[in-house]
């Protein structure tokens, strides 16, 4: 079986296709799989016309981190639209029908898809999705105020006027100050670019990796399964207190639906502020899969020797680097529990430090009509609208960049396809797409309305 289309996929027009000066009523920027969810739910609505702009020649999900065996930590039904649109055309199982593996996909008795599979199915639907055009930069957005529309320009001077604009330009590397500079000079490289460097590694006999997320778990065990007995030193470092396992329990899992989201925006902002840290474990964990698959290769190593050129290092922060005047890389290291210090040398520092939204540049013309919070962050409603000046009439949207006002589940997938109808129904002004009431056995919070009661005197234990 070939993750090849049997039939060639129709071609998308061209940028210069796009249609005249009427205003669309959707316009999407940036083309990943939310916008994207956006795109194919919006697919054949009548009465909405939809245009989605992406830079890239094509569809294109962190390439650097398309390693062989890496798997998807969502099931198959996290897909574009099939928690919200099962009969969809454009569901997995479409996909799979469409290249006639529905047979093989069964018997495989899989649930998480290979990340290298979602990156096909994405293309697939990607290429035969008329509203999308690659190729296509947005160079900026501005407030058209006598059209009432914003005016999204593209780099040869040519503007496509919308009602509504959603943002989906994805989340950036968090690269941490201390390694700003050694990045910026190409001195150390952040784990989105892994695959493209990888074969540069060969050479090293002292590699770091630093973060214990999932793309530091996997980054870490392809690099003790590809050196095999070579001699050198692989170090995994991170400041949390601990190498620990993604929350993947039944009701724990409960915190990526709709009804844990809507509790989330309903508390205070500081209140929010404070509870993400401690979410740690439901969103930027590793996997046990993969973890155990390191335990796994730390073992077959054993029997080699080569085990004990390998470190575990949790617990410990990375407060400052440098060149070393012998070569390499000097790290300045903060154990926290124990308090002690040491400098660490190193070949290579690979950083699997994550990612997160950033304020695009396109927006720039935008920025002194949106009601930022105090901390330069947007306001967003429950239907993902960023709050705006009372005279701009147009909708703007945002999708993974709200981790703030809705939770741990705005990165998630499985929450992707329900945000994409969500804000149809808001742009549409109508159910385009019904969704369910209730999406959890959890009830976060007291119901709206119900008094907390303060326990008197006569509430209080007896001694």
């Amino acid at each position: 079986m070939h993750l090849t289309a049997p039939v060639p996929a129709p071609a998308c027009p061209a940028p210069g296709d796009l249609p005249g000066d009427a205003p669309y009523d959707l316009v999407g920027v940036g083309i990943g799989p939310f916008n994207l969810s956006l795109a194919a739910l919006v697919d054949g609505v009548p009465g909405l016309r939809s245009l989605f702009l992406e830079a890239k020649p094509q569809f294109s999900w962190h390439p650097g981190l398309l390693l062989d065996g890496a798997r998807m930590q969502v099931p198959f039904l996290a897909d574009l639209v099939s928690l919200v649109d099962p009969s969809s055309r454009w569901s997995f199982l479409s996909y799979l029908r469409a290249h006639d593996r529905l047979f093989p996909f069964y018997f495989s008795e899989q649930t998480h898809l290979s990340r290298h599979e979602y990156q096909h199915y994405c293309h697939w639907v990607s290429q035969r999705l008329r509203n999308c055009r690659f190729d296509s930069r947005v160079h900026a957005v501005a407030w058209d105020g006598h059209a009432r529309v914003f005016q999204v320009s593209l780099p040869d001077g040519r503007t496509v006027p919308t009602r509504n604009l959603v943002l989906g330009v994805g989340t950036e590397p968090v690269v941490p100050a201390a390694f700003a500079e050694l990045h910026r000079t190409g001195s150390v490289h952040h784990a989105e670019d892994y695959l493209s460097m990888r074969h540069t590694l060969a050479a090293a006999t002292d590699i770091t990796v630093l973060g214990s997320g999932q793309s530091g778990a996997e980054v870490f065990l392809d690099l003790l399964r590809s050196r095999g007995a070579r001699p050198g030193h692989l170090r995994w470092v991170t400041r949390s207190r601990a190498i620990a396992p993604m929350e993947y329990s039944k009701l724990g899992l409960e915190h990526f639906t709709p009804d844990y989201t809507r509790y989330f925006h309903s508390l205070p902002e500081d209140v929010r502020d404070r509870l993400l840290p401690d979410q740690w474990q439901l969103y930027k964990a590793a996997s046990a899969d993969t973890l155990a698959a390191i335990h796994q290769a730390l073992y077959d190593r054993t029997a080699t020797g080569a085990a004990a050129d390998t470190e575990i290092l949790p617990g410990t922060e990375v407060l400052g680097a440098g060149p070393d005047p012998r070569g390499g890389l000097e790290l300045r290291c903060h154990h926290q529990q124990t308090g002690s210090s040491r400098t660490l040398r190193t070949d290579a520092l690979l950083l699997a430090t994550g990612y997160a939204a950033r304020r695009p540049a396109l927006l720039e013309p935008l920025a002194d009509l949106v009601d930022w919070d105090d901390r330069g962050r947007y306001r967003v409603d429950l239907d993902h609208r960023v709050g705006l000046r009372p005279d701009v009439t147009a909708g703007l949207y945002v999708q993974n960049a709200e981790l703030h006002t809705h939770g741990v589940g705005t990165p998630d997938l499985g929450l992707g396809a329900h945000r994409a109808a969500t804000i149809l129904n808001a742009v549409a002004g109508r159910t385009v797409h019904p969704l369910p009431a209730r999406t959890a056995w959890t009830s976060f919070g007291p119901a709206v309305g119900t008094p907390v009661a303060d326990p008197g005197p006569e509430l209080l234990p007896r001694h």
